[in-house]
């Protein structure tokens, strides 16, 4: 196919080389009659007596050397990091030590998608994604704090089908046997992205009260005393129960709704709940129920305080707080 620019396609390079050869006719006479320069005109001739036909179509315009590309082994060390690891290119140049730009080459010379239209488990396509076109962040620890609910099953002890596969688990064989799931209850600071998460049996109103109680003590032991606005969806437990409403009442804090199926304008702990998903739930085979609910604190304190987060520069979110919080 040839580019946007070109003048000639390859039909009109055909006729150009039947005009010149077959009948005879001068070079310069013809690439006038076709819009192009002698010296195109000639080129295309050139290439026509040395390749046939062949010669006439479009040529890719890869240099025939890249001195300065990435070495191989080094292309192949990210690949394999963000297969094995599902991470993104800060995370990836951390890891590999090749720098964040040419991860981000790497990847989209070898075709790879966003994590974000990915599996978090097998980092296959799914879906594409939707993007606000207005980003913000407020200025100031508890000026808005971002609340959701992530749904997960629960895992029966001995491995589910994670484990053993679709047809060796035995819920598979037993499919009227019913775990249930886990509510993941979690809130997000929107200025410094401390995080807070606990697992529920349920996401009912007295239950998302609670948290946000708990929620609220969690971010004033570290010195977010004041809670100002709390942003959710427009979940039954949030917008109509009066426990909830109580809740608010307590903190002094005034209750924000997003626009009904618009779950990117509370994208902070959207965000959170896919990391949350991608490197707590998922990241590894658990065999029970239990063992995966034990992980979720120490993850917790990780993301928190270790974990790069690269809206904040790669430092962890509570950098953002005062030492002497």
């Amino acid at each position: 196919m040839a580019h946007a620019n070109a003048r000639l396609t390859v039909h009109g390079r055909r006729l150009l080389v039947e005009r010149v050869r077959v009948q005879g006719r001068p070079v310069a006479h013809v690439a006038r009659e076709l819009g192009v320069s002698r010296q195109c005109a000639h080129r295309w001739v050139r290439r026509f007596d040395a390749e046939g036909p062949a010669g006439l179509h479009d040529r890719s315009s890869r240099p025939h050397r890249t001195p300065g590309r990435t070495a191989p082994h080094d292309e192949q060390r990210v690949l394999d990091h963000r297969q094995h690891h599902r991470r993104g290119p800060a995370f990836i140049a951390a890891a590999t030590g090749v720098p964040e730009r040419t991860v981000t080459r790497v990847l989209r010379r070898h075709g790879l998608p966003r994590l974000a239209e990915c599996d978090p488990l097998t980092g296959h396509p799914i879906r594409a994604t939707r993007h606000t076109t207005i980003r913000y962040e407020h200025d100031r620890p508890g000026s808005l704090l971002h609340i959701d609910v992530k749904k997960i099953g629960r895992i029966p002890d001995g491995g589910g089908w994670r484990a053993h596969g679709r047809g060796g688990s035995r819920l598979t064989r037993h499919k009227h046997a019913r775990i249930g799931y886990d509510y993941v209850h979690a809130a997000v600071d929107d200025h410094t992205r401390l995080a807070y998460a606990e697992i529920h049996p349920d996401e009912k109103g007295a239950t998302a009260a609670g948290f946000l109680r708990r929620a609220a003590a969690f971010f004033a032991a570290r010195g977010i005393t004041r809670i100002e606005r709390v942003l959710t969806d427009n979940a039954w437990c949030y917008r109509h129960s009066r426990d909830f409403a109580a809740a608010l009442a307590d903190l002094d804090a005034r209750h924000k709704l997003i626009r009904p199926h618009c779950p990117w304008q509370n994208g902070k702990v959207e965000r959170f709940n896919r990391t949350l998903a991608t490197e707590w739930a998922y990241q590894q085979v658990f065999t029970s129920n239990t063992q995966r609910t034990h992980r979720l604190a120490p993850w917790l304190e990780y993301y928190n305080t270790q974990r790069p987060h690269t809206a904040l520069g790669g430092h962890p979110p509570i950098s953002r707080l005062s030492p002497t919080s």
